[in-house]
């Protein structure tokens, strides 16, 4: 399917101030950008790199006043992403090398305190896809999804004992389970069509059946087209904007996603 996403944000900078945005998606297997739209205002020059994950990252200086920043694309996605039960676990000693920093425990993703837990939780399930689908039945049944709350970032372990959270804690307790099953798991934030209330969204993916696999811990399937902005060991990784100085107010975000009727060419 062909999607539009687009996202705007509106700041009150008080001085100029140093900016690094993560707001591009790019093409590869699962999707394809056929046009996009960056616009800063005012007018300001960027710098664009590409970060050890791969995201593709713009560094540049906002000036003091209002700034405003839009990004839209048109991209094709499937209409839902690959289920696979029964995909196999990979053994860590086959794994390829650019997939094992997403074993290890992150900032926010402490595997290395979960392992008891992420144990009982698939008993009797094969090893690979099974038990990351066990994880996320836990998650679904025992932490309650608060969109719009999560203005602090919380850990896995934090979640696990607070009870409720939003898309991004979810998907960090769900990294965190696999990762202590030694199935690597990473951070993903996008879009998603048809999300209610409509924002940008985060989910995980764990690596199982030699290829990353979508887990979505907020959501009771996996329809509606996905757009990956960002990949990363968790939300440290993957955040949309980050500004360093004296904080800056974000005064307002707006998100949208629509289904084309038809390719935009």
């Amino acid at each position: 399917m062909w999607l539009h996403a687009s996202c705007f944000l509106e700041f009150n900078i008080p001085a100029p101030t140093p900016f690094l945005l993560m707001l591009r998606p790019r093409s590869g297997s699962q999707q394809w950008v056929a046009r996009e739209e960056y616009v800063l205002s005012p007018g300001v020059s960027a710098v664009e790199f590409t970060d050890s994950f791969g995201n593709l990252c713009q560094r540049l200086v906002a000036p003091a006043g209002h700034f405003f920043i839009h990004t839209s694309v048109d991209i094709e996605t499937a209409e839902a992403s690959d289920r696979a039960l029964g995909a196999p676990f990979v053994e860590v000693q086959m794994l390829p090398d650019e997939v094992l920093p997403f074993l290890y425990p992150s900032r926010y993703c402490e595997s290395d305190r979960f392992h008891d837990m992420a144990t009982s939780l698939v008993v009797n399930r094969m090893a690979g896809y099974d038990q990351c689908a066990a994880i996320v039945d836990y998650i679904r049944s025992a932490i309650r999804y608060t969109p719009g709350d999560g203005q602090q970032i919380i850990s896995a372990a934090e979640l696990n004992e607070l009870g409720s959270g939003v898309c991004r804690d979810m998907a960090h307790l769900g990294i965190a389970c696999c990762r202590a099953l030694s199935i690597p798991a990473r951070m993903v934030v996008g879009y998603l069509e048809g999300l209610e209330p409509m924002d940008l969204h985060a989910w995980f993916e764990a690596y199982v059946g030699n290829r990353w696999y979508t887990f979505d811990p907020t959501q009771t399937g996996l329809q509606g087209g996905r757009v990956a902005i960002a990949f990363g060991r968790d939300a440290a990784d993957v955040a949309i904007y980050t500004q360093f100085g004296d904080p800056v107010a974000l005064l307002s975000m707006k998100v949208n996603v629509e289904q084309m009727a038809q390719a935009p060419f």
